[in-house]
């Protein structure tokens, strides 16, 4: 494990990261999820994509990295931007899952794998809107020292700069971001997932003209279990391309 410092709007980020395979000739740099570490991703790819230098990156305010400002999404695609620079990585490739795919985009690799990708907004079950009804009704009559049973569990046991940006990323509609991107896109998504439903794999290659689904069987983590298999659909993608 390594440490980067990145200066950003007046304020140090400490970049955790991590390489695999450093002789390697190509490079492939994996963004994790909200609530993740790079760790998670590379107990999934780590043993796979030998022919690639890979790239594990703590994102800001998760596993091993800082962040003691409110962020949006566009923040973490430039300081990742300056991280990537600083380490003189190529982001010819990008993986990323869930809030990670959103910040992949925004960089703009010539191939972006998108593993179960946020970006599409999914209606909230009854339940979820029933809650958030209740709770606002609390705030109005000032009973807000009720809020910690009203959390999402994606936001519990944050500190208030995380909580500021997890409000921020979360409900984020990335349609025109993805129409916007004009690189070759792979999209893995499980069957079970109900984060980001299987609809809107298919949602976002509307939007990318030269995109391709992948479809799995599992939940939102699907790839922990089929990393071999992502892995095997990324080399079809990309090295076929690499290679001429």
């Amino acid at each position: 494990m390594a440490v980067k410092s990145v200066q950003y709007k007046q304020h140090t980020f400490s970049i955790s990261y991590e390489i695999l395979n450093p002789s390697a000739h190509y490079d492939i740099i994996f963004l994790h999820g909200w609530g993740s570490h790079k760790n998670l991703m590379k107990r999934a790819f780590g043993d796979h994509l030998k022919q690639f230098r890979h790239i594990y990156i703590d994102m800001p305010g998760f596993g091993n990295s800082t962040c003691n400002m409110a962020l949006t999404t566009e923040d973490y695609a430039t300081i990742l931007e300056s991280f990537i620079s600083m380490i003189e990585a190529d982001k010819m490739i990008i993986l990323g899952h869930s809030f990670g795919g959103k910040v992949a985009t925004l960089l703009n690799p010539e191939y972006l794998v998108l593993v179960g990708s946020a970006g599409i907004l999914v209606p909230k079950p009854f339940k979820i809107r029933a809650k958030i009804a209740l709770f606002k009704l609390l705030k109005f009559t000032g009973l807000t020292q009720l809020r910690r049973f009203f959390v999402a569990p994606d936001a519990q046991g944050l500190s208030q700069p995380m909580y500021e940006t997890f409000k921020s990323v979360v409900n984020e509609d990335f349609s025109e971001k993805f129409r916007a991107y004009k690189g070759k896109a792979l999209l893995c998504f499980g069957h079970q997932d109900t984060a980001t439903p299987m609809w809107t794999a298919h949602k976002i290659a509307e939007l990318i003209s030269d995109s391709r689904v992948v479809e799995f069987d599992g939940d939102h983590y699907f790839f922990l279990e089929q990393g071999a298999t992502v892995a095997k659909e990324i080399e079809k993608t990309v090295l076929k391309s690499l290679e001429h």
